[in-house]
């Protein structure tokens, strides 16, 4: 099977190092110093047991330089993959499956959603449709990233934990294309179930990241931290609390109870969110997909996210502050 990862970053790199482990004809699309390293000399992953493996992948800054694939997989944050629309668009071939690694709610969401929200399109996270049409929803095939990866240095990832990727089709169908893919990913070594109920799974990640990405956003604290100061950890009950309501009106079910949800946060540690560590380096925080995805559902639902909106307009002004006066904000010691 052909893949291309677009986006090889961690998570991106981590996938596409293991992938073609297991066989598959890899290629990624990069930049800059990472891209200048896997040229020279592979991509090389050190595995959460400390095992190396070194992969030469056809690598490019151009998804058009690499060829027809069986699967693109966008391995960029959601608010990158209007960027890069066009140009996978023109990369499609008859058959070629689109994969979504992106956390939040995606683009694609109410795509075969069935009843009165069957099609519609979200601005929060696809303003004007764009990306949809671009990218025809029927391509996708719906991917949860449950690991915590990071680059080391150029050309090497290094994996922290975990190896779940679920994979469904937007619709929950049993097809061959979903079969063949998971199969590959669980030869790779991933825990691969293949989901009828996509959505739930979504939202099931999507619960900790909505309150505890921009909670620690604002106050630089770790995931532990937050859920052992008690205003905080009430806080973020509230936030998910108001998107199960929302989640719920939409036929979501959700397997887990919500303090369960919060102490397997809290198990984690000592860890930055991603939006954390994003403010920590000056990049732009992926909020409308994970946040602002959110209120708009709670609006086209009519369920009040008085919480989830508060927090909401501070993580924005937080975010246009630090666009504004291209800065970054961390605590040092003092």
């Amino acid at each position: 099977m052909r893949i291309c990862v677009v986006g090889a970053g961690a998570i991106g790199g981590f996938m596409a190092v293991k992938l073609a482990a297991a066989g598959a004809d890899v290629s990624v699309v990069i930049r800059g110093a990472h891209l200048a390293a896997v040229r020279a000399r592979g991509m090389k992953l050190i595995a959460d047991d400390g095992t190396e493996t070194v992969k030469p992948l056809r690598a490019s800054d151009k998804l058009a330089d690499l060829g027809p694939q069986d699967a693109i997989v966008l391995g960029m944050k959601a608010h990158q993959v209007a960027a890069v629309a066009d140009d996978v668009a023109a990369a499609l071939g008859p058959g070629t499956s689109v994969v979504t690694t992106q956390n939040g709610i995606p683009w694609w969401y109410f795509y075969k959603h069935g009843g009165p929200y069957d099609g519609r399109r979200l601005e929060s996270v696809d303003p004007g449709g764009m990306i949809w049409s671009r990218i025809p929803p029927e391509r996708v095939i719906g991917c949860i990233v449950y690991p915590a990866c990071e680059i080391a240095a150029p050309g090497l990832i290094r994996q922290i934990e975990g190896n779940r990727f679920p994979l469904g089709e937007p619709d929950g169908a049993d097809t061959p294309r979903v079969r063949a893919l998971a199969e590959l990913f669980r030869n790779a070594g991933f825990k691969t179930p293949v989901l009828n109920d996509i959505r739930s799974e979504i939202w099931l990640k999507l619960w900790g990241n909505l309150s505890f990405n921009p909670i620690s956003a604002l106050t630089h604290a770790t995931l532990a931290e937050i859920c052992r100061h008690p205003p905080t950890r009430a806080l973020a009950a509230t936030m998910m609390a108001e998107a199960q309501s929302v989640g719920e009106k939409l036929g979501v079910r959700f397997k887990v109870a919500l303090e369960n949800r919060i102490a397997g946060a809290e198990a984690v540690g000592d860890h930055k969110t991603s939006m954390l560590q994003d403010v920590e380096s000056g990049r732009a925080i992926e909020l409308q997909a994970l946040v602002g995805s959110v209120l708009e559902l709670g609006r086209i639902t009519a369920t009040p996210t008085p919480t989830i909106e508060a927090v909401h307009a501070l993580a924005s002004l937080l975010a246009a502050t630090l666009e504004r006066r291209k800065g970054r904000l961390r605590v040092e010691p003092a």
